[in-house]
C-alpha cells in the first residue's frame, strides 16, 4: 500500500479475517497516545501484579514506570505486561481500552476487525486483515510520536534497554519500522513501512514463515514499478476565470486540497478541470467551490478535488467621468 494516497499496489486474501498476534499493539500504542495522558506520567504497577503471558519487559509489582517506557517497551520489546499496563492506566479496564481500540477501527474504516485486549494473545473475537492492518499502519505514521518510537532501533529507558525486534531496520535501507508478531496460533505477522524518493510504501504479512524476505522483495517491486506524483498542492492555482463588475478583472480557481496519486511509472495522468461557472460577477467570495479537479490514469478516474476561489474579490465603485468631476466642481462653487 501507498502510505500517502492509500493505493493497493499488491494484495492476495487482503480482506480475510485471520489472528494477527503483537502487531495488535500498533493499535494499542495508537489509543494510548490519543488518550491525552502525558507520556512523562508515572504508573504504579500494582502490588498484586501477576505478569503477563508471553513476551514481557518484567514489570515487578510497586515499581514506578512512564508511559513513554510503556509505549517503547510494547513496541520494540513486544511487552505484554507493558500493553497491558498502559491500557488499565488509560481506561481503567482491559475491557474498557478494548472498546476503544474498536471504536478507533471503526473510525479508520476498518471493517474487518475486532479487537478484544491490548496485546493480541490469541482470542476468537481478536482479529484483524491485511488490508486493516494496513489502514491502521498509515494512521501510525501519521503520529509523529509513535513513527518516531517504531523506528527507533534500541534506546534506554527507566533502568532498561530496549532493542527493536524489527529486523527489517537493521536489514532494508529506508526502514522506518513498525511491528513484529508471533503467536503459535496466528503464525508469523509483520507490518512494515519503507521510504525512498519521498515515497513511503506499507507492507503486512499474516501467518507468512518468510516474512522478512517477504517484506523486503515486496518493497524492491513497488519501489521498481510505481511512483508517488504529487499533482497540486493545497492553494494551487489551477485556473483563472473572468470577473465583471469587480477590484480585479480575473480571479484565481486553486486546489481545495493537494492531490497526488501513486502509479505505475509510465501510466498517463490526465486532468480535467469541471467549473460550475466560467464567468464570475463581483463580489466573490474566497473559498467558494466552483467545481472540481478530476484526475484519470489511462483514461481510468482517479481522484476527484474541490476547485475554490483562492481570494475575495470585491465589487468595483464606479469611477465618475471627467465631465461628472467638472460641473460637480463648478457645483461646489456656487453659493448655496
Amino acid at each position: 500500500m501507498d502510505g500517502e494516497t492509500g493505493t493497493v499496489l499488491y494484495e492476495k486474501n487482503a480482506h480475510e479475517p485471520r489472528l494477527i498476534a503483537s502487531i495488535t499493539k500498533l493499535m494499542t500504542a495508537l489509543v494510548v497516545l490519543e488518550s491525552g495522558h502525558d507520556q512523562k506520567e508515572e504508573i504504579t504497577v500494582p502490588s498484586d501484579w501477576a505478569g503477563a503471558e508471553g513476551s514481557s519487559i518484567y514489570l515487578r509489582p510497586g515499581e514506578q514506570v512512564t508511559l513513554e517506557a510503556l509505549l517503547y517497551g510494547m513496541l520494540l520489546q513486544s511487552g505484554n505486561d507493558a500493553a497491558t499496563l498502559a491500557a488499565v492506566a488509560c481506561a481503567g479496564s482491559v475491557e474498557a481500552f478494548a472498546e476503544k481500540m474498536n471504536a478507533k477501527a471503526a473510525e479508520l474504516g476498518m471493517k474487518d476487525s475486532h479487537f478484544t485486549n491490548p496485546t493480541g494473545l490469541n482470542d476468537e473475537g481478536h482479529y484483524s486483515t491485511a488490508y486493516d492492518m494496513a489502514l491502521l499502519a498509515r494512521a501510525c505514521l501519521e503520529n509523529d510520536t509513535l513513527a518516531k518510537i517504531v523506528a527507533t532501533k534500541s534506546v534506554a529507558l527507566g533502568g532498561r534497554v530496549f532493542t527493536n525486534h524489527n529486523k527489517l531496520l537493521w536489514q532494508y535501507e529506508g526502514c522506518v519500522g513498525m511491528k513484529t508478531g508471533y503467536t503459535e496460533k496466528a503464525g508469523r505477522t509483520l507490518v512494515s513501512a519503507a521510504e525512498r524518493d519521498g515515497m513511503t510504501l506499507i507492507c503486512v504479512t499474516l501467518n507468512a514463515p518468510n516474512d522478512w524476505a517477504d517484506h523486503a522483495a515486496l518493497f524492491d517491486r513497488g519501489f521498481a514499478g510505481y511512483e508517488s506524483c504529487l499533482l497540486a498542492e493545497e492553494g494551487e492555482v489551477l485556473c483563472r476565470l473572468p470577473v465583471s463588475g469587480g477590484l480585479a478583472p480575473f480571479c484565481g480557481v486553486s486546489a481545495g486540497e493537494a492531490a497526488r496519486l501513486c502509479v505505475a511509472r509510465g501510466e498517463e495522468i490526465q486532468r480535467e478541470l469541471v467549473l460550475d461557472q466560467t464567468a464570475l460577477t463581483a463580489p466573490v467570495a474566497q473559498g467558494t467551490v466552483l467545481g472540481e479537479a478530476v484526475y484519470r490514469v489511462n483514461g481510468e478516474e482517479k481522484l476527484r478535488i474541490p476547485l475554490v476561489v483562492i481570494t475575495d474579490v470585491d465589487c468595483c465603485l464606479r469611477t465618475p467621468s471627467g465631465w461628472e468631476r467638472f460641473w460637480d466642481k463648478i457645483a461646489g462653487m456656487l453659493p448655496g
